[in-house]
């Protein structure tokens, strides 16, 4: 017990370690990954108090208290409706035990620290996470423009002249091709699954 105390003060028991593909299934997290809907596991750092893992969908967080304590709280953030920013790696120094990657999902903040013998794999993260922070602002600006684009449509439309015994069927035309364009926008420049993204930069 003292050992887990001196651990938790000194702030080593907050180093993880990267886990292989093959000990997924003996985490915690495993538990919540939503495997019946095509979720899968691509990376997973776990430290004494705290679980991350990366699946082609979302950042699961199973966040523990202090390395004495087995209370956990769990968290999720699906990529598409948290956009990832500011993603950063900090290497280690000469007497350094860990590296440190560090990104935003949302509004939240990740400051991870891993075991320095981690780094190569950690490398991969940090590819796979930049990648997916630009492709989520890419399609972001399309689907600005594709609005844009509507506004644009709809204003030329309101300045033509409509047949008065027409209005109201016109208007319901305009109404529902308007609706379906940004439906479509919506469907193609939102993306949920990004696993083709981990695959690209990771090596299981």
């Amino acid at each position: 017990m003292f050992g887990k105390v001196a651990a938790d003060v000194l702030g080593l028991s907050d180093i993880g370690s990267v886990i292989k593909p093959e000990n997924y299934d003996k985490v915690d997290a495993d538990d919540y990954v939503m495997h019946e809907d095509g979720e899968k596991i691509y990376f997973l750092i776990k430290s004494k108090s705290d679980e991350y893992c990366f699946t082609n969908k979302a950042l699961i967080h199973l966040d523990g208290t202090s390395a004495t304590s087995k209370k956990r709280v769990l968290r999720r953030y699906d990529y598409y409706k948290h956009t990832i920013s500011d993603v950063s790696l900090e290497t280690a120094g000469t007497v350094d035990l860990d590296v440190e990657i560090k990104f935003k999902i949302g509004a939240h903040a990740y400051s991870i620290d891993v075991h320095k013998r981690h780094l190569e794999e950690l490398k991969d993260l940090y590819k796979s996470l930049l990648a997916i922070s630009e492709l989520c602002h890419e399609n972001k600006t399309k689907l600005e423009y594709a609005h844009k684009s509507l506004e644009l449509t709809a204003n030329v439309f309101g300045q033509v002249k409509s047949d008065t015994n027409n209005f109201v069927a016109d208007f319901k035309a305009v109404n529902e091709l308007a609706f379906q364009w940004l439906v479509d926008a919506k469907t193609k420049y939102t993306v949920k699954d990004f696993g083709f993204v981990f695959e690209r930069y990771i090596n299981n």
